[in-house]
């Protein structure tokens, strides 16, 4: 019997593109996961970014006094020069009686050209050329306006299809994806005058994106600090970077279009039609074809806005992993190098990187497909403004120097009129950023709950059947009641995952009761403020972080008016004033320079004196002795019983000799406080948790 031919396994289906683009989110931050933004989201977005541009009133006020003198020289001064040369230089027309034909507040100056000849008309334009040059830096083949989008727009822009990535005058060079193109747009500032007007133009703009910028930028990294423990656990460090760095710098882009390009807009589309009226009267069609440029370019990008949105938020989560998997792979390379995982995370690396540039050629793709229409929406527009010109010419009704200032005027208007339909797609790649900021900025943070002021700690800690759930639904403690008073020394005892740490971090608020109460002097720490708590607390954690700077700025993290001889103290009750006097300078030594030589029982000792220093009534140390030898324990279990004569002091140990002489001793198993007393006491129960626990570990030992 031939055997049957084995069924071939279905091939698991790949993820949609937005599925994709999802995963991707979820793995820069697992808190992040809906990565879709709807059109009321976008609004929103809008609006609050709006709310910041009040905080720089005067700044803005003078921005926009630089546009209107802008835009009042580009367009109703700067075209008419050449009318001039063309009618009446290299035609030869005479200057009709009372220079009609040009606007009334020029006539006087067209009429003092009145009788010259050629050479000499020339010469006084090639004056006011020098003048427009040097004062505004301007010439008639640049742009007249600046679009909803912040761009120029007008001759230049319209002559090149409108391309709204040309950013005008004052602009820095930038890379094509969006980590190198962030510190452009932090320091982001464009005006379309040069010359004098143009580096005062140019100089208000930087300070005010900068500002800007700083000012969000600033506020989300103090956010992310105020994030409780719990939040930050599910964070990664590399896409929280991002977004402080990077994404934030997306509301100068929005800056320029909704305040500079609307206002321009705005201006330039009154002062255009104004003056197309009034002189232009008979060619209202010219009027009707620029306007027709908005409904044309809002069909053709319309479609574009949401995809936009997506691949842009795609591409920024993409660029969010890459940086995580660099924060990641750094901090482990002790662990990467010792199990042999350098080809591994070089590979993984590799993938996230080329998953970013992968996500940002999409993007671009989608970008230039959206600029391309917008260009040639515009470049038709053109096509047929040449056809009806060129018969409004030819059978009299307008001169040929018409055609150079109409032509001005109608790049002018359909430019703006096709930016106000482009402005809502353009702006998408920027509201995908500000939603990343603006996620993390909401996040609940501890110092905003507020409450009464906690004056100094005289009678120590109470809880009264406490319980604690983390948010993902795990039960750390249940029923917990336990007393800490001012003058002991309290230890938390158990096995590993017991709950010991989380019990600490109940006393600071890291974390805060799901169940019962835990008091402070009586005082309920639901109704404390946040901010006088962490005051009142000294916490010296198990895992050790010295920052950048020298030993004694190390030490001196807490108290910041501790004098060298207290630092020395400190150092000293802590075992580590010995090593430190053998750095050649001592501590002024920068840490940054022999971290890496430090041992682990050196770097905890310097957490060690940091905690010491801070005159503070409540001191929780967290393993303090994990790395120490005997001697050094010893010397430090007699400086806390010291310390203890005027605060409370709570260790979380497992050594019995640092733990030994403790007031109080709770052990917890489980979550739950399963004995507590002095250690004769525990030791002498029968059958005792806690006794079998030393048993055992005097065994292991």
């Amino acid at each position: 019997m031939t055997a049957a031919a084995p069924t071939p396994s279905p091939t698991p289906p790949r993820p949609s593109l937005r599925e994709g683009e999802r995963q991707i989110d979820r793995a820069a931050s697992t808190l992040d996961v809906d990565t879709d933004i709807a059109f009321r989201d976008a609004l929103r977005i809008l609006l609050r970014v709006v709310s910041y541009f009040k905080l720089f009133r005067a700044r803005i006020a003078a921005k926009l006094g630089f546009i209107t003198v802008e835009l009042v020289f580009r367009l109703m001064v700067a075209p008419w020069p050449g009318k001039v040369v063309v009618d009446h230089v290299i035609l030869g027309r005479p200057i009709a009686e009372g220079a009609s034909g040009f606007p009334a507040y020029l006539a006087p100056l067209v009429l003092l050209l009145d009788g010259m000849g050629a050479m000499e008309m020339m010469l006084w334009i090639f004056l006011l050329g020098v003048f427009m040059v040097t004062v505004f830096g301007f010439t008639t083949s640049r742009g007249a306006g600046r679009s909803p989008s912040g761009a120029p727009t007008g001759a230049s822009a319209g002559s090149s299809g409108g391309s709204l990535l040309d950013q005008g005058h004052g602009t820095l060079a930038q890379g094509h994806d969006i980590a190198t193109q962030t510190e452009n747009q932090s320091n982001r500032a464009s005006g379309l005058m040069g010359g004098i007007l143009g580096v005062l133009d140019f100089r208000v703009h930087l300070r005010l994106t900068q500002s800007l910028n700083h000012l969000l930028r600033t506020q989300l990294a103090g956010r992310v600090k105020a994030l409780p423990l719990t939040t930050v656990d599910d964070l990664r460090i590399g896409d929280s970077a991002y977004r402080v760095l990077y994404d934030s710098t997306s509301v100068s882009q929005l800056f320029d279009g909704l305040a500079l390009g609307l206002y321009s807009g705005v201006l330039g589309v009154v002062i255009s039609l104004a003056i197309m009226f009034t002189y232009y009267g008979g060619a209202p069609e010219v009027i009707v074809l620029a306007m027709l440029a908005f409904p044309i370019t809002l069909l053709c990008e319309l479609p574009f806005a949401r995809m936009a949105r997506r691949r842009s938020q795609a591409s920024r989560a993409a660029g969010a992993s890459t940086t995580s998997n660099i924060e990641e792979g750094m901090s482990n390379m002790l662990a990467v190098q010792s199990l042999g995982g350098a080809k591994r995370e070089s590979q993984r690396f590799r993938n996230a990187s080329a998953e970013s540039f992968k996500r940002f050629r999409t993007e671009s793709f989608v970008m230039l497909t959206y600029e391309q229409f917008f260009s040639l929406a515009l470049m038709l527009g053109q096509v047929v403004f040449f056809i009806v010109m060129a018969g409004r010419i030819i059978d009299g009704t307008f001169t040929a120097g018409d055609y150079f200032v109409v032509l001005y005027y109608f790049f002018v208007l359909s430019a703006t009129f096709g930016a106000w339909a482009y402005m809502y797609t353009e702006w998408q790649r920027d509201i995908a950023g500000l939603r990343r900021v603006f996620f993390l900025m909401d996040l609940p943070t501890e110092k905003a709950r507020g409450g009464v002021e906690l004056p100094r700690v005289v009678s120590g800690v109470t809880m009264q059947e406490v319980g604690l759930i983390y948010p993902d639904g795990r039960r750390a403690l249940r029923n917990i009641n336990l007393e800490a008073r001012i003058g002991e020394i309290v230890a938390f005892v158990g096995a590993t995952g017991a709950g010991k740490t989380s019990l600490a971090y109940m006393v600071p608020a890291f974390v805060q009761a799901s169940e019962g109460r835990v008091c402070i002097d009586g005082v309920d720490l639901k109704d404390v403020a946040v901010d006088s708590l962490r005051a009142q607390v000294s916490y010296v954690f198990q895992e050790t972080q010295l920052f950048s700077g020298s030993i004694l700025e190390n030490i001196r993290y807490g108290n910041r008016t501790a004098t060298p001889a207290q630092v020395s103290r400190v150092a000293r009750i802590a075992g580590i004033h010995d090593f430190i006097a053998t750095l050649p300078d001592g501590y002024e030594t920068n840490v940054g320079t022999v971290t890496s030589k430090l041992s682990v029982g050196q770097k905890q000792r310097i957490a060690i004196a940091r905690g010491l220093l801070r005159d503070a009534p409540l001191l929780i140390l967290d393993e303090p002795t994990s790395a120490l030898d005997p001697e050094t324990e010893a010397y430090l279990v007699d400086a806390l019983h010291e310390a203890a004569k005027n605060r409370l002091v709570i260790i979380i140990a497992h050594r019995l000799s640092t733990i030994a002489h403790a007031d109080r001793i709770y052990f917890l198993e489980a979550g739950e406080i399963r004995e507590q007393g002095t250690h004769g006491e525990l030791m002498a129960t029968p059958n005792g948790h806690y006794r079998r626990y030393a048993t055992l570990q005097a065994g292991v030992h």
